[in-house]
């Protein structure tokens, strides 16, 4: 479980965050939304600690960790899974010594205990016979999920996803979105997913947070974001033709 309580973030005197509020259940999708610049991706960098909050508390679990030192948050970012907007691979490396990355960092674990992990996570993500490619010689999909492996590489308890459809066909999204959905409750994670994807919200929302200015304006799942009488959400929402329609076929 990750629990925000009052979280702050301003940058050059102009308040990026105000007054956040929010747990994160672990085993569920948690998807933090709102539009572009709307302070969602500040929050998602907040809890992780890339950003350092002005003011309140980033709880994992029982642990308040943003009054942590180094050494300490390093600990728990042993924990913590992250799949980038980009996916963020190494084009460099092979797709084995990509997924290998964070045990090579952060374990004392044999070669042979590592290639065993590693293949035991692109197993689950569907990815067989890629060991030796490069990523230059991928798919978008097949990127995504073999940065979705690397993430899960060191079995953590919670997964952090910064936009992870982005630049991907309707098809492959949904695939991801199914993927991420499955390992958050097979492993039972605390998921946080970072989206503007209405069709993610509809698919894998079971927990929804409405981000605007920076305030959290609204919390709810994919079935009663439909219902909201919430202004700002709506429009949101309706900035999308697609949920429009389903909306309007409620």
């Amino acid at each position: 479980m990750i629990t925000v309580k009052n979280l702050y973030k301003s940058f050059n005197g102009r308040e990026v965050l105000s007054d956040v509020s929010v747990t994160f259940e672990p085993g569920k999708t948690n998807l933090i939304i709102g539009r572009s610049g709307s302070g969602k991706t500040v929050l998602l960098k907040s809890i992780v600690g890339l950003l350092e909050p002005d003011g309140g508390e980033v709880w994992f679990n029982d642990i308040l960790f943003n009054r942590l030192d180094f050494r300490e948050k390093r600990e728990i970012r042993k924990q913590i899974g992250m799949l980038f907007q980009g996916s963020a691979l190494f084009d460099s490396m092979t797709v084995e010594q990509n997924v290998r990355f964070p045990l090579d960092m952060f374990t004392n674990m044999s070669l042979k205990e590592k290639k065993q992990r590693v293949s035991f996570c692109l197993d689950r993500v569907n990815i067989h016979n890629a060991e030796k490619l490069t990523p230059a010689e991928l798919s978008g999909g097949m990127k995504k999920r073999v940065a979705i492996a690397r993430a899960i590489s060191l079995n953590p308890r919670y997964l952090l996803c910064d936009e992870p459809n982005s630049g991907l066909d309707p098809m492959t999204a949904t695939l991801i979105d199914s993927l991420i959905k499955e390992i958050t409750e097979e492993y039972c994670i605390t998921t946080i997913v970072n989206t503007h994807d209405m069709n993610s919200v509809m698919e894998i929302g079971e927990k929804i947070v409405f981000i605007s200015d920076g305030v959290k304006c609204w919390e709810g799942n994919k079935n009663e974001i439909l219902k909201s009488d919430c202004r700002l959400l709506n429009e949101f929402v309706f900035a999308n033709v697609l949920a429009k329609q389903l909306i309007e076929n409620k």
